[in-house]
């Protein structure tokens, strides 16, 4: 139950560039959860085999590009790395060990498409508005980040956010984490799924797409509740708030959910739908749970220690205690979560990044237009 514990709420991006560097970079502008329980290990390895790549025929035809590390690196040409590296280690996410290595292997490329996207959109945008007859102002750029707890998203959309805010077309780019639209502690309780905090239903997802929804209609202002990591709940009166931005990134485990029926069995919208493309970050499951209990090993010496924090009963755990508690919230709840919810959303996404063991990603598959 320790999932929210590290990941930021809402970060606005920097605005600091320096003069040479913002030259270079504009000459390249140019071109034991309830009702949850242990999945079993054969189930997960055969979701997880990336062995047997999708194919869609019998001639092995697929919607997908797949690209190795090397091949996805010579794709950012010569764009300059625009971020240091003191930039990059405040990039970092508590067990995730970005450099500037993976920044500028497989941060800078995407960053590179996802400016050529923004463009295209903005190009469509003319091209509908002079269709229509209308001048209205274009929407913010929207992208969703996905995938499993521990497994390095919030790093994903960290670095895309610091990335795109280099390109001189969008300069002002901001990420919201789905995590301010849990229900409060409070309401899970009453409904008896406090331990299903980051299931799909723990989340108020009405008011999730009524945010995304106002954001792509162009609203001068959008506002969202705040989630606060050290009391593990939403914090009362007080939100964010969205002021039309280049580009918005929105990160959390479940954007690529697809719609869920109304009570009159109706489809509904779903958050994805306003996403204007989305990444999904992936990897085996047992490095994951690594991954995480690792994670929890560090917190109970870091965020746990502190006695307002939700989970300081962690803290004074011996290491074998920390590590029995934290695989029996992965078993439980982490990772039924991910192979039921999670992991059947990596086929929606535009972009799925899959690691290896040391967190670096090691294939790209983008999917065709």
């Amino acid at each position: 139950m320790t999932r929210h514990c590290n990941e930021s709420q809402v970060t606005r991006s920097s605005e600091r560039q320096a003069p040479a560097r913002r030259a270079e970079w504009r000459l390249m502008a140019g071109d034991g959860a309830r009702g949850g329980g242990r999945v079993s290990g054969p189930a997960v390895a055969g979701l997880f085999d990336r062995r047997r790549p999708p194919v869609f025929n019998g001639h092995g035809v697929t919607p997908f590009v797949e690209m190795e590390r090397a091949e996805w690196a010579a794709l950012a040409e010569s764009a300059p790395l625009p971020l240091s590296a003191d930039e990059v280690i405040r990039l970092r996410g508590l067990g995730d060990p970005i450099d500037l290595d993976e920044v500028e292997t497989i941060y800078l490329p995407l960053s590179r498409l996802l400016n050529m996207y923004v463009g295209g959109v903005g190009a469509l945008h003319q091209v509908t508005s002079a269709f229509l007859g209308e001048r209205s102002e274009r929407t913010p750029f929207v992208i969703g980040v996905g995938g499993s707890v521990a497994v390095g998203k919030s790093t994903t959309a960290r670095a895309l956010r610091e990335l795109l805010a280099r390109w001189p077309d969008t300069p002002r780019v901001e990420l919201v984490t789905t995590d301010g639209f849990l229900y409060p502690n409070s309401v899970l309780e009453q409904r008896h799924i406090m331990a299903r905090k980051g299931f799909p239903e723990s989340y108020d997802r009405r008011a999730l797409l009524r945010f995304v929804a106002e954001v792509k209609s162009g609203a001068e202002e959008v506002r969202a509740p705040r989630y606060d990591h050290l009391t593990y709940d939403i914090l009362p009166e007080d939100e964010v708030v969205v002021r039309r931005p280049d580009v918005l990134i929105i990160e959390g485990l479940n954007v690529l959910q697809p719609a869920h029926l109304d009570e009159e069995g109706r489809s509904a919208l779903a958050l994805s739908d306003f996403f204007d493309f989305s990444v999904y970050v992936d990897a085996q499951p047992a490095d994951v749970r690594r991954w995480y209990i690792d994670r929890f090993l560090r917190l109970r010496e870091t965020a746990f220690a502190d006695p307002d924090s939700y989970f300081h009963r962690y803290a004074a755990l011996t290491d074998a205690e920390a590590t029995a508690t934290a695989e029996q919230i992965w078993s439980s709840i982490n990772e039924p979560n991910l192979v039921k919810n999670i992991l059947p959303t990596r086929g929606r996404a535009t972009l799925v990044l899959t690691k290896g063991s040391d967190h670096a990603v090691t294939r790209i598959r983008l999917r065709k237009l």
